[in-house]
Formats: C-alpha cells, sequence, structure tokens
C-alpha cells in the first residue's frame, strides 16, 4: 500500500506526489489531468441514464432555460424543422411558427439556410440593413429572392423578439461569387450560372467560426439577455461537389462546422449565452442504424426520442414523463436494431405481461455480457414502469367506482 502522499512546497502551489510500486495497479500510470472522460461501451451507452451521462455531459445549462411563455426562434439546416415543430406542437412559444411570421425568409427558407455564411447574412440584414450587390438568396426552386424592406422588418421584429436561439448548422461546402467572395444560399440557377465567376469551395474552419462568433455578436448587442442554442445536422450531404466520394466529403464538412462550433463556444460559454445540442453526437454515436434506407434522413422514433431528451433537457415546463422517455428510449433502439424488432408489437400493445413472457423467453440479446445487462435493465425498468401505471389505473378506477 503506498503511505500517506507527501506535499512538496514549490512557492506556487502544492504538489501531490504519489508514491507506487511495480506490483500496485498504478505503476507507471500516465497523468490523465482535471478530467477524463471515458468512450463509453454498448453497455454503458445503452443504459437509462447513457445518453446524459456520455454524451449531454458538461453542454447544458444548471437549469432549464426555456418555459412555456418563452419566445424561441430555430431555423438554419432541416434539422431546425424538427426542433421547431416538436416545440411548437408541444405548445412553446415558437416565433417562426406563428401566424403573424409568414413572409420572413427564416420562416419559408428556414430549413434551407444550411450553412454559416447565409445565417450571419440574415442577422446583418435583419439588425444592420447590410445588402449584397447581387443576388445570393434562391429558393427551392430556383426563385429569386429579394431584399425586401418588409421581409427585413418581419425578420427583425422576430429576432427583436426572441429570447432563446437555436441554430442549426448542416455543411461547409459552398458556392460562392468570385469577383465578390458573397457566398450563396445553395447552387447557382441554371440560367444564370456564369462558370467564370461561380465557384464552388469547402469553407474553412476559420470562416465558419468567424461567421458563428459574428452571429454570437450581433446577438449579445441586439438582444443582450437571449440564449443561443447551437447545434450540428446529423443528416449528410445529399451530394458534394468535390472529386472525391460523397461519404468522406460529409465526414470533412461536418468536421468542419464541429470544429468551429466547438471552438466559439469554448470562447463565450463563461458568459453563460451559448450552448451546445450534440444531436448530431445524438445520432452519429449511439444508435446502431439511425437513418432511413436514404441513409441521409434520421428514422422518425430515432428523432422522436431526441426530441423528447432536448425537452427534458431545456424545457422547464416539460410535459415528457419519466416511462415516457424510457419507452422512447426503447423503441429508438428497436428500429435503430440494437434491440429484437419482435419487441416493435409489444411496445405497441404495452402489456406487462407480453414483455414479461418475452424476456423470459429469450435467451440472449447480446453476446457482450455487459451490454446483454444493460439491455435486460432497460427493458425491465420499462416493464415495472408499465405495471406502475396498470396498478395506479386500477387504483383509480376502485376509487372512482
Amino acid at each position: 500500500m503506498a503511505d500517506e502522499e507527501p506535499e512538496i512546497e514549490t512557492g506556487a502551489v502544492d504538489v501531490a506526489f504519489q508514491h507506487t510500486s511495480a506490483k500496485g495497479r498504478e505503476f507507471r500510470t500516465w497523468f490523465r489531468g482535471e478530467h477524463t472522460n471515458f468512450n463509453p461501451k454498448l453497455g454503458q451507452i445503452m443504459a437509462v441514464d447513457g445518453p446524459e451521462k456520455f454524451v449531454l455531459q458538461g453542454w447544458l445549462p444548471e437549469k432549464p432555460l426555456i418555459e412555456k411563455a418563452t419566445q424561441i426562434t430555430a431555423f438554419g439546416s432541416c434539422f431546425a424543422a424538427n426542433i421547431s415543430n416538436w416545440l411548437s406542437e408541444r405548445n412553446f412559444r415558437v416565433l417562426n411558427k406563428a401566424d403573424d411570421a409568414t413572409r420572413a425568409y427564416v420562416v419559408t427558407m428556414g430549413e434551407g439556410m444550411v450553412n454559416s455564411f447565409v445565417i450571419r447574412q440574415q442577422f446583418e440584414w435583419a439588425w444592420e440593413n447590410k445588402v449584397f450587390d447581387q443576388p445570393l438568396w434562391h429558393g427551392y426552386k430556383a426563385e429569386e429572392y429579394g431584399y425586401d424592406e418588409e421581409i427585413r422588418q418581419e425578420t427583425r421584429r422576430i429576432f427583436d423578439e426572441t429570447e432563446v436561439f437555436i441554430l442549426t448548422f448542416g455543411l461547409s461546402e459552398v458556392w460562392y461569387d468570385e469577383p465578390t467572395g458573397n457566398v450563396f444560399w445553395r447552387t447557382i440557377p441554371k440560367d444564370v450560372y456564369d462558370p467564370e465567376r461561380h465557384k464552388f469551395r469547402l469553407s474553412t474552419v476559420e470562416e465558419n467560426r468567424d461567421n458563428i462568433r459574428a452571429i454570437y455578436d450581433l446577438i449579445r448587442k441586439y438582444r443582450p439577455d437571449a440564449k443561443i442554442i447551437v447545434t450540428l445536422s446529423p443528416v449528410p450531404l445529399i451530394a458534394t461537389f468535390r472529386d472525391v466520394s460523397c461519404i468522406t466529403a460529409n465526414s470533412v464538412s461536418k468536421a468542419t462546422l464541429r470544429v468551429a462550433v466547438d471552438e466559439v463556444v469554448r470562447d463565450v460559454r463563461h458568459e453563460g449565452h451559448m450552448f451546445y445540442w450534440p444531436s448530431y453526437e445524438l445520432v452519429s454515436d449511439v444508435f446502431r442504424s439511425p437513418y432511413r434506407a436514404d441513409r441521409r434522413h434520421v428514422r422518425p422514433v430515432v428523432l422522436n426520442y431526441i426530441m423528447r431528451l432536448f425537452e427534458t433537457a431545456w424545457c422547464k415546463d416539460s410535459g415528457v414523463t419519466d416511462t415516457e422517455l424510457l419507452e422512447a428510449w426503447v423503441r429508438a433502439h428497436v428500429a435503430a436494431g440494437t434491440l429484437p424488432g419482435e419487441l416493435q408489437r409489444i411496445l405497441a400493445k404495452r402489456k406487462p405481461f407480453r414483455l414479461r413472457k418475452f424476456l423470459a423467453q429469450t435467451p440472449r440479446f447480446h453476446e457482450d455480457a455487459e451490454a446483454e445487462e444493460a439491455m435486460r435493465s432497460i427493458l425491465n425498468s420499462l416493464l415495472d414502469a408499465w405495471r406502475a401505471e396498470r396498478d395506479a389505473s386500477a387504483s383509480e378506477a376502485a376509487e372512482s367506482a
């Protein structure tokens, strides 16, 4: 056994030295710093609290920021539309889903603003009346979106009223105008494409970092009390304009944005206004097969779980119960192929005896003992939750009889 660790006076700080021996487990270990968070095994991430421990750790505020009356604006990549729709359906106040917000581009094209340049452009245009000397914004049908003053004023009103901004960044590949350097929303309409000036490139970490920081600074200038939640869309590129495979190009595109977001959040997080929500990691690193057959769109069941997790993490008035979140967690793993597909019918019926019978008759879920234990644990937890619901319903029925 090591003796009590003596402290050596250095004049600045007291340094504790650990006595080790060749027979001890601690012999010649590496110094691991103040924080050491290990990559979870399957059995650990599958636990009921796996996402909170191994994905959300370090990214959440001390307490939820969003109440029912909190005014929210969410736009950016298509994943932002999922957040807007979810919160709106749960009766949270999403300004870009309100009846009086119809013409603003962050409403009509909110899910099409996939790069950090265009999101920055919207804030600069709305708040500082910055316009560009050429058409940069186009709709899905290549229609031109101009710099209409009424639309700018509507956009400004939305931003002026927003208390929580949720901004989702999607990709770092951009088309731009070479003489001016201005970046387009997406590609250029065929009828105006000029190969001499319209170019494609992969934007850099530095450019995206500067854009995100500029967005943060603008929000702090005009809405100093507002909070900002930034996310990275888990939806991959449908195609790349680089001369390499789309799969490898997507890795670079996402990594570029992820690093840029991380650098800005690290720089300003001490101010307490900008936060990161790891939707990208939840999809890409937690579930076995989270995408539909097109390998782009997240399975609805997986998405529903992530939205419930978002609500429990960020919303004070969350209506998500522990049982609802647990059931969504199990459903997501069934849809993603981690748990047996036979559970779908049992989940649809929500009958405790069916789940109990399934657990008794299924010899093994996974070859790894720890993963096997975790899978059975979450299913037994769900079984207990269903039993508790059944007993509560029976008690209520007896009391009212």
